[in-house]
């Protein structure tokens, strides 16, 4: 198949009307999307991502009238959250509709829905005249593409077109947040902190590791994997010693094993001694975003073992830490 790489966002929507895969920049990851009322056309997402078929996705809208078609009802917490953060790097979870096919929700009778803040994402959706389901656009459990080379790194010639775009803003998918019930849950943190949420919608609102059945994407499997090994090292609660280990027994395997690359990404330059390559960032802000790029980068030039440095769980470090431990979980 040919991939057109293409700045028209009308050629885009075009295909989007054909049953056609489009991947296109929002400010989270890029993502890959296909008409979400049309089932013949999200099941080509599971073929071609090699997604489970229990793994739901997220349906994106580019306006608000769109939610009351697409949910049963909209629960007093999600209306506060849509007030808030929509458009924005968030999504909410409701009782679906049956106008939406049980493939894009797997199933189940919950949908979760966001309203990107990219323009050029809305501008896609208003143009298509449809919601579009969308996951990630990369191979499922690999890192998530944040710009539009790193889609065709994974994509090229397996759709028809990829809508370029500036790279992702935020760097890490959005925030899920379950508000079926009472108390609103976060499934998956991201950029929208758990913090923010306290203050702006109801301060009893938790995240939830598991919490029973798997509604949002980035809840069941390993996730966002690079090639490479990934490994945590720390000096937030866990000591100078562990350090020390870690570093001299990259310093032990680099001389033991010449052909062998290592790198590091996080925060402190201490951490940094004896690495091919090295990325400080200068926030919690900067290491989110850079993530994902980072262990592309690393995978390109071959490096075997990734050394990431755990920042403490809170604010956007929930949301680092969340991807970091799905990188390496089994």
């Amino acid at each position: 198949m040919k991939t057109i790489l293409s700045d028209s966002i009308n050629k885009a929507a075009s295909f989007i009307k054909e049953g056609e895969l489009v991947a296109f920049p929002t400010e989270t990851v890029y993502g890959i999307g296909a008409n979400a009322y049309d089932e013949k056309a999200v099941k080509k997402i599971f073929k071609i991502k090699g997604r489970p078929a229990d793994n739901p996705l997220i349906v994106h809208i580019a306006s608000k009238k769109d939610i009351g078609i697409l949910a049963k009802e909209i629960t007093p917490s999600a209306k506060k959250i849509i007030k808030e953060f929509f458009p924005g790097p968030v999504t909410v979870i409701l009782k679906k509709n049956e106008i939406v096919p049980d493939i894009v929700t797997a199933g189940l009778d919950t949908i979760a829905i966001r309203m990107p803040s990219s323009k050029i994402a809305r501008e896609l959706i208003k143009l298509s005249g449809v919601p579009i389901a969308a996951p990630s656009a990369n191979f499922s459990g690999s890192p998530s593409p944040t710009s539009f080379r790193h889609v065709m790194s994974d994509l090229s010639r397996k759709i028809p077109c990829i809508l370029i775009g500036p790279a992702s803003k935020y760097g890490l998918e959005s925030t899920v947040i379950d508000c079926t019930g009472k108390i609103p849950v976060i499934l998956r943190p991201g950029s929208i902190t758990l913090e923010e949420l306290k203050k702006k919608i109801d301060k009893r609102i938790v995240f939830k590791k598991n919490a029973g059945k798997i509604k949002s994407p980035g809840q069941k499997y390993r996730h966002y994997a690079p090639e490479a090994k990934v490994k945590l090292i720390s000096e937030f609660g866990f000591g100078n010693a562990d350090l020390k280990r870690e570093t001299s027994n990259v310093k032990r395997q680099t001389i033991k094993e010449k052909s062998s690359a290592f790198a590091f990404i996080g925060l402190s330059k201490k951490f940094a001694g004896s690495y091919k390559v090295v990325k400080i960032c200068r926030s919690t802000e900067e290491y989110a975003k850079s993530l994902f790029s980072f262990f592309r980068e690393c995978d390109d030039k071959g490096i075997k073992t990734i050394y990431c440095q755990r920042v403490p769980e809170k604010g956007i470090g929930l949301a680092i830490m969340n991807r970091l431990k799905k990188a390496i979980s089994n």
